[in-house]
């Protein structure tokens, strides 16, 4: 009976928990279809009397929706790929090529971390005004091909744990720096690459201060400026901003689901290695 108990208490503690963490999206769902009048009903009940899917296109033909949704994929797919292209480089020289001054330079690249990102926009914008890069994609992905610091710092301590016996095999061998690079380490780095890649995609996607400072016409708007442009446009009019955010989450949802394996596969990888 002790036993039993000690497995069904933490089950139901998860359970228990993931309700509570559900819950704001199960009302946001349940508002995106609901009337303007139940919306405003007091007191308020989860369930509408009558599902208003008619809500959803509502909120398509209230804003480009579909142009802001792929301005936002551009921009998330351009940082991945620069994020994958440059983090596991820095991360190999620092932890694996041994060379004067890399653990300066890893602690300055962790250092960075530690600046908010309000001090740095002031700079930044005067940087990219005088490139002639605003209202243009270029601010919000080109840093990705320098990679970001946190990156960097995942994915080296994600190395440190990869036996330098298997570079050194391969030197013997003959395989260079580069080669080692791509052959080895890189097929053993993709659990930790599929982090990056979700994580840039995230950070990328739900992203707001940068497109609103950097992005001018309303043509290259990305989605979360735009739901804000909508709300500003049309009011409180929340079925069908509720419709257009529950919209915005499903990509987030799916992530979710399709990518939480190689969060696990990325932390039994690293925990794998002696």
């Amino acid at each position: 009976m002790a036993v039993r108990l000690r497995s069904i208490l933490p089950h139901f503690v998860l359970i228990l928990f993931s309700v509570v963490f559900l819950f704001p999206f199960v009302w946001l769902v349940m508002t995106s279809l609901k009337t303007p009048e139940e919306i405003l009903k007091f007191p308020p009940s989860i369930l509408p009397e009558t599902f208003q899917w008619s809500n959803y296109k509502a909120a398509f033909e209230a804003i480009p929706f579909t142009r802001y949704m792929m301005n936002t994929f551009l921009i998330c797919m351009i940082n991945i790929i620069g994020q994958l292209f440059a983090a596991p480089l820095v991360a190999y020289s620092i932890s694996r090529i041994p060379w004067k001054g890399r653990k300066i330079i890893f602690t300055i690249v962790v250092a960075t971390m530690i600046l908010p990102a309000q001090v740095q926009m002031i700079p930044q914008y005067i940087i990219f005004t005088k490139l002639g890069w605003v209202n243009t994609i270029m601010p919000l992905t080109i840093g990705a091909f320098f990679g970001a610091p946190f990156f960097i710092f995942l994915l080296r301590q994600f190395l440190l744990g990869v036996p330098m016996e298997l570079s050194e095999a391969a030197k013997i061998d003959g395989a260079s720096e580069l080669r080692i690079y791509l052959k080895i380490v890189l097929p053993i780095l993709k659990p930790a690459l599929a982090t990056v890649a979700l994580f840039s995609f995230v950070w990328s996607y739900v992203d707001f201060m940068g497109p609103l400072i950097y992005l001018n016409d309303s043509v290259k708007w990305t989605i979360t400026v735009g739901l804000q442009s909508f709300q500003q446009d049309h009011g409180a009019q929340w079925e069908k901003l509720m419709a257009a955010s529950t919209i915005m989450a499903v990509p987030m949802i799916l992530i979710y689901f399709f990518g939480q394996k190689y969060f696990m596969r990325s932390g039994s990888a690293l925990t794998g290695f002696k």
